[in-house]
């Protein structure tokens, strides 16, 4: 059973929404369950997820070498938090820096390029209200790698045809960044709403 119990970066949105909500107890439910999860995106039948998958391979090739994709960590002061960072910067065997990738249609991208000429300040206010999920994933993720701040890159997708991706490079342009500094206020209304979920793994772990 304690395989299951974790909360990841992506069990973010459900573990902070309304405790009588459906996402919220199917995440309690597949926490005590027992039966992890496998999922395969670049297999998926949705288009959305499979290019996603396919675009994160292709981005990767755009960084530096001391990224590295998917990495894991685990919060050091409540384990029932983890992440898979997208991409995460690595020096002396540290995490000292990481990306999370997220690709958005054409237009949603076009209405988002104005951000490029806003304050950090605004843009990071624009993420808090109008992509929360996203926020809120990233706090986690700053929580459990200990970091300070991080980058949320929004990635435009111009097809959705697999071979077309498969070769795609990625250009400067492609990508919209913004520094989404920590936020303690956040970080701390999730390890509160996650201290249930420690409690039962402390249970069965004996703790």
């Amino acid at each position: 059973m304690t395989n299951t119990m974790y909360i990841g970066s992506g069990d973010v949105k459900s573990l902070m929404a309304a405790k009588d909500s459906v996402s919220h107890i199917g995440l309690m439910q597949r926490f005590v369950s027992g039966v992890k999860p496998h999922y395969n995106a670049l297999a998926s039948p949705i288009d959305a997820l499979r290019t996603g998958a396919i675009l994160e391979d292709r981005y990767l090739l755009s960084l530096p070498e001391n990224y590295y994709a998917q990495y894991p960590v685990v919060s050091q002061e409540m384990d029932v938090f983890k992440c898979s960072i997208d991409f995460a910067k690595i020096e002396g065997g540290k995490i000292i820096d990481f990306e999370e990738l997220k690709t958005m249609q054409f237009f949603d991208f076009l209405n988002l390029t104005g951000i490029r000429e806003r304050s950090k300040e605004d843009n990071v206010a624009l993420i808090k209200k109008s992509y929360k999920a996203y926020y809120n994933q990233i706090q986690q993720q700053l929580y459990c790698a200990e970091l300070k701040e991080a980058t949320l890159t929004f990635l435009i997708v111009n097809s959705y045809d697999d071979s077309e991706n498969m070769s795609r490079n990625i250009q400067p342009n492609d990508t919209i960044k913004i520094r989404i500094p920590r936020d303690e206020e956040t970080i701390t209304a999730i390890k509160e709403r996650g201290l249930i979920f420690q409690q039962i793994k402390n249970y069965y772990n004996g703790k």
